[in-house]
Order: C-alpha cells, then sequence, then structure tokens
C-alpha cells in the first residue's frame, strides 16, 4: 500500500545557517500542534559539514524531515522551485532558515485553508526579535492585501502557506530574475488567479540580525520591487487608485550613500523602507 500523502509541506532552504538558530528553528516545526507534515530542508551550501550533521541527527529521530542537498550552491531562487518539486503536501508552508515559528501556525492556517475554499495563500504577522523588536501588523482582507500589494509585500512569505493546485495548475513558480524580490512577484502573479488573506496574529518570529537579505541587496531588491509594483499597478489600476485614495504618498524618505535608511509613510518611521519602527503623530 502506497505511503498516505502529508497534508502540509513545510519547505526550508539553508544557506549556511547559524546552528543554533538552525536548531530553533527545526525545534519550532517539530513541535507543532499539527503534526500531518512533511518537513523538506534543503542545504544550498554543500559544503557545510556541520549544519549537515544537525540536520540528519534531527532526521533520525523524526522521519517527517526529508534532507536534501545541492551538489553546488544555486541561490535562493532555484533552491525554492526545487523545493516546490520536491512537495507530497496539498499545502506548501514556506519557512525561512533562522525563523521560530508559534506552536499553532500550521493548525491555524490547515483550518483556514480547509474551510475556505476559495483563499490560495493564507499568512499573518511577524513579530520581529534580535536586534530589532516589533510586530509586523499586515492587512487581513482579500481586498486590502490585494490594494496594499501596489506599494510591496503585503503576505508575510515565511509565514505563508499556499495552496499547491493554486501554482501547479497555473504553471507558476518563483523567478529568479526578480531575486531578492521573488516572494513579492509571486504574491502579483497570484493574485491573477486566487484570494489572499492573513491572519491577525503572529504566526512566525522573524530573525532580525541587520545582515538579513532585505538589507545586504537592498539596492538590487529596491529595483526587482519597482519593476513588480509598476507592472502589477498598470495591470491593475482600479486597486491603484484605490491604494492612492488610501495610502498617502511617503512624506519623508532618507537615503545615504544611495541606500534607503528611513522612510516616513501614513504616520510610521520605516527602517531601510520596509521594518515599521515607530508611529509619529503630526498637528
Amino acid at each position: 500500500m502506497p505511503n498516505k500523502k502529508p497534508k502540509v509541506s513545510v519547505l526550508t532552504p539553508i544557506y549556511n545557517t547559524n546552528p543554533a538558530h538552525l536548531r530553533e528553528m527545526i525545534e519550532s516545526i517539530l513541535n507543532q500542534t499539527f503534526r500531518d507534515f512533511e518537513f523538506l530542508i534543503l542545504n544550498d551550501s554543500p559544503d557545510n559539514k556541520e549544519i549537515e550533521k544537525i540536520i540528519l541527527e534531527y532526521a533520525k529521530r523524526d522521519k517527517r524531515i526529508k534532507y536534501a542537498k545541492n551538489e553546488k550552491n544555486m541561490g535562493i531562487t532555484p533552491s525554492r522551485n526545487k523545493l516546490l518539486k520536491m512537495a507530497m503536501g496539498e499545502y506548501l508552508a514556506i519557512f525561512d532558515h533562522d525563523d521560530i515559528s508559534v506552536p499553532t501556525r500550521l493548525e491555524q492556517q490547515v483550518a483556514y485553508l480547509d474551510t475556505h475554499p476559495y483563499v490560495g495563500v493564507v499568512s499573518g504577522w511577524l513579530e520581529y526579535f534580535g536586534t530589532d523588536n516589533n510586530v509586523w501588523k499586515t492587512p487581513e482582507s482579500d481586498t486590502d492585501i490585494r490594494v496594499m500589494t501596489c506599494d510591496g509585500c503585503y503576505m508575510a512569505h515565511t509565514a505563508a502557506m499556499i495552496r499547491k493546485s493554486i501554482l501547479t495548475n497555473n504553471n507558476i513558480e518563483y523567478e529568479e530574475y526578480y531575486t531578492p524580490a521573488e516572494d513579492y512577484r509571486l504574491w502579483a502573479r497570484l493574485a491573477d488567479v486566487t484570494h489572499f488573506y492573513n491572519i491577525q496574529s503572529v504566526l512566525v518570529r522573524y530573525r532580525w540580525t541587520g545582515d538579513n537579505t532585505s538589507c545586504t541587496q537592498n539596492d538590487k531588491r529596491e529595483s526587482a520591487r519597482r519593476a513588480i509594483y509598476l507592472e502589477y499597478r498598470d495591470k491593475h489600476p482600479a486597486l491603484y487608485d484605490e491604494f492612492k485614495k488610501m495610502s498617502p504618498n511617503t512624506m519623508f524618505r532618507l537615503r545615504l550613500f544611495g541606500l534607503p535608511i528611513l522612510k516616513i509613510k501614513n504616520n510610521k518611521v520605516y527602517l531601510f523602507e520596509l521594518i515599521p519602527i515607530i508611529k509619529i503623530k503630526w498637528r
């Protein structure tokens, strides 16, 4: 009798991950209240024997872990697409290599997708920790998410769960051209074929160290982000009109050597134009 397919595939690419962070990440998935999943870990730093040893130790204790490694470094987008092809689950839980999922994350997301068949992607809030502590509260409704997609990513990628059939039926995968904004490009494409929802509570604790990809590749990310939102706005003019009504223009932006440092928008101050750090009140 063939093995029963798991309900969920948790997809995690890793690259020279801090061993302590790797252990925390793995344990946060193994300690989930929802148990019917496979945990696919793809090593894109194949020469790193230390992290391979750690993963294999966990895999011996829990058969839900399926470990693979690239023969050579491929980069984040090809690795993500490789994981998509490996996945056997009905739902795909995206999860980055040094974050921490709250124990009920998978349970909440599976329950929502099971009862809302028209929704293809469900995510939730992120709680930043490390050098910055904050909660990124993303909009709840499909309409608000679509409107705010005119400006950027408003579905937390590392906290997202995707209905796999939406990707396969529409021949959608990550696009390397838009790396490191491949997640934003994915949401922009999926907006044409499905609905979104954000659970209004923290699902993932996001490790913010200051050397995250969103910072170290900020110029490249901003260039890709601009290409994505210009195309999205052109394709969805009604959403863009609504966005302009909901979101006043940026009031202030500080750049240093061409790199964005601070942005003030909608009475909030953003670090690196991405992380909300404080609310302000204008007279």
